[in-house]
């Protein structure tokens, strides 16, 4: 499931975007526009004429398929539950952030398979959404500032360090396909299977990487160590632990690339509010 959001320029980036997509992706698009709510979204009519794939407007409870395209009406926040999509009305007077919104509910349900892209507009919309996919393991791309017709969001995401990938915006799905190939057939798919019940791979990975950074990582749980490493095999579109830790050996920029995804900066306890106020509690009365 791919969340695409942009505001001032977005129909141009979109429309590039979307050229590039295949009809047969396998995947699911959903259209995050960062407009006023006053303004009217015209993006259902305009997008269905600059591609085959199908083009539709969310309705609450609005079931996902494969090899559609789905657009946020106006005046709406969205967040997606399994494979449904849900609408809550905007908060008169707050400041909303729609796409931040649907990449948060994104990251939580979809994990590593959640991908976000965040193309033209203004000030920073999309940058702790594309954290949040990034800390649970999901692949994020930002338009090339310098090809948007507004460089403010993607520039804000960039120098957030939340983006795997900065290209133009219609480069980016071919390199999105071919990423997720690897990581649905091959870094997270069948097969490697066989390859991950022999743990020798990841413990010389991490052995590496304690040589290089100093840090022990050994004693996390392993599923979450293979995930970070699935991530970084996939954007480097390779499928063996062998093939990557030959490429970790030689390049230093991935040594420090994997360091950073090991590290696992989700800050979900601070997010839960009954965790939170009871730590607070307990500290107030001692």
């Amino acid at each position: 499931m791919v969340g695409v959001g942009a505001s001032a320029g977005g129909l141009d980036s979109f429309e590039k975007f979307l050229n590039a997509v295949p009809d047969d992706s396998g995947m699911a698009y959903i259209l995050v526009q960062h407009l006023s709510p006053s303004h009217e979204s015209v993006l259902p009519e305009i997008l269905s004429r600059a591609t085959a794939i199908p083009v539709t407007e969310i309705t609450d409870d609005c079931e996902i398929e494969a090899d559609h395209i789905y657009v946020i009406p106006e005046n709406k926040m969205l967040e997606v539950t399994d494979r449904s999509l849900k609408l809550t009305p905007r908060r008169p007077g707050a400041e909303n952030m729609p796409i931040d919104v649907f990449f948060g509910s994104l990251a939580r349900v979809h994990g590593p398979l959640a991908v976000g892209i965040v193309l033209s507009g203004t000030q920073h919309d999309g940058t702790t959404g594309l954290r949040d996919i990034k800390e649970h393991g999901g692949i994020t791309f930002a338009e090339d500032p310098g090809t948007a017709a507004w460089p403010g969001m993607p520039q804000s995401a960039i120098d957030a360090g939340t983006v795997d990938f900065v290209l133009p915006a219609g480069e980016i799905p071919p390199k999105l396909i071919g990423v997720h190939a690897v990581y649905t057939n091959g870094a997270l798919g069948e097969t490697v299977q066989k390859e991950r019940t022999d743990t020798d791979g990841v413990r010389e990975i991490l052995s590496l990487v304690r040589q290089k950074s100093g840090v022990d990582f050994s004693y996390y749980k392993l599923p979450t160590i293979e995930r970070r490493i699935d991530r970084r095999m996939a954007i480097n579109q390779i499928t063996g632990h062998r093939d990557y830790l030959g490429l970790l050996a030689k390049d230093r920029a991935e040594q420090e690339a994997l360091f950073q995804d090991l590290l696992i900066k989700v800050t979900s306890f601070f997010r839960d509010p009954e965790v939170f106020g009871l730590t607070t509690k307990k500290r107030t009365i001692s």
